[in-house]
């Protein structure tokens, strides 16, 4: 009889405990503001008339997480200028401490801080060399993140993002691709930085999508303008390849990624080819930088820490007939972060920018632009 009470006891023991650590339902809210206001010109006439100073509200973000044991699931909306848009929307389930899988529709990563929130960027803009070949941008698809205390490893299958908007009927042959990033990280402990790695990316065209393109805008949301850019109606294929190197030694920090990328056409037209780099010098003057893992790069530094960024931004999109156009971009970014839910940026650029013959520019013709701009962003 003892050994009959002992062992109900027991069970009701481990029953107890089970309830206690049962699974919960956990909501949370999110949201973000960014307010925008610039100061511009164009030393063309032609870009002149459409670069306007002024203030802007580029972003309203609102959306809600859930979290239930080892579920989770993301779901957003964004406003800006008159225009409701779908942002991440995304199931994932972890597998363990070091690795998951992430399915809908997000950023998938490829490159240095791809898959960073842009609220938490080190500047208030992509550096161009992103936009113009099109990183960041979500995609429709799956991923499987490793991220260990050396490693961090992606691999994702997805599809056009036009399979997110429009039914396959109204698509055809929805283009395809796969993506990865790899790092190795043997520094990741506050003050003391490094990583080094590699994001490929290897994308088909759809049936309607031949007409591939690729544009970057003049680096402020007060005024969208595009810069330089390519398109093609015949491309078949394109492939991208991204080394990055970071290191960070107390207050000061380095960030640099190169991107090269390859368009293969139809028929005997001659591939095409197009690259952009840049690098990120980084100082933070009351505390010292730290890692985060699963974005793999330098996390948000410590509230009421001032930061100084000096970077440089070269994209060259010209190849053969094709004239893409060139771009250089030299900036100064002043950025306090508040606390952890605000921060407020000021910075300069100043770019050049030309020789586009492909009619998405503003201007073909050589152009000199700069913009003295301000946001503070709040994010909870």
């Amino acid at each position: 009889m003892k050994k009959i009470i002992s062992a109900v006891a027991l069970c009701l023991c481990f029953a107890a405990t089970a309830n206690a650590q049962e699974d919960k339902l956990v909501v949370k809210p999110s949201g973000r503001i960014l307010l925008d206001g610039a100061l511009m010109q164009s030393s063309n006439d032609k870009a002149d008339e459409q670069t306007e100073s002024g203030f802007n509200v580029p972003d309203i973000r609102i959306g809600m997480t859930a979290t239930y044991g080892q579920w989770k699931a993301k779901a957003d909306i964004g406003y800006g200028r008159s225009q409701l848009s779908v942002k991440d929307v995304f199931l994932e389930y972890d597998i363990d401490n070091q690795n998951l899988v992430r399915g809908g529709y997000f950023v998938h990563q490829f490159g240095y801080q791809s898959a960073t929130s842009s609220s938490f960027k080190v500047s208030m803009e992509e550096p161009e060399t992103h936009s113009a070949f099109g990183v960041g941008g979500r995609l429709l698809g799956v991923m499987f993140l490793h991220s260990d205390d050396k490693f961090l490893g992606t691999f994702s299958l997805y599809s056009d993002n036009q399979s997110f908007k429009k039914l396959a009927n109204q698509t055809g042959y929805q283009g395809s691709g796969v993506m990865s990033r790899l790092v190795y990280r043997p520094k990741t402990q506050r003050g003391d930085l490094f990583h080094i790695g590699v994001g490929l990316n290897y994308e088909l065209a759809s049936k309607n999508r031949s007409n591939m393109k690729w544009t970057a805008p003049y680096p402020t949301r007060v005024s969208t303008l595009t810069a330089i850019g390519a398109q093609f109606d015949d491309a078949k294929s394109d492939f991208k390849v991204s080394p990055e190197i970071m290191i960070a030694k107390g207050h000061v920090g380095l960030e640099t990624q190169y991107i090269y990328m390859n368009v293969n056409r139809k028929g005997d037209a001659p591939s095409y080819s197009a690259w952009g780099a840049y690098g990120n010098l980084r100082f933070l003057f009351n505390s010292e930088y730290t890692y985060t893992k699963n974005d793999a790069g330098i996390a948000t530094p410590d509230p009421k820490s001032w930061e100084l960024v000096a970077a440089y931004n070269y994209t060259d999109m010209n190849d053969g007939a094709i004239r893409g156009g060139k771009l250089s971009d030299w900036s100064l970014t002043m950025n306090y972060y508040i606390n952890k839910y605000m921060i407020w940026r000021v910075s300069g650029h100043y770019v050049n920018a030309g020789g586009n013959n492909t009619g998405l520019a503003v201007t073909p013709d050589k152009n000199n632009f700069s913009v003295l701009e301000t946001r503070l962003q709040i994010k909870f």
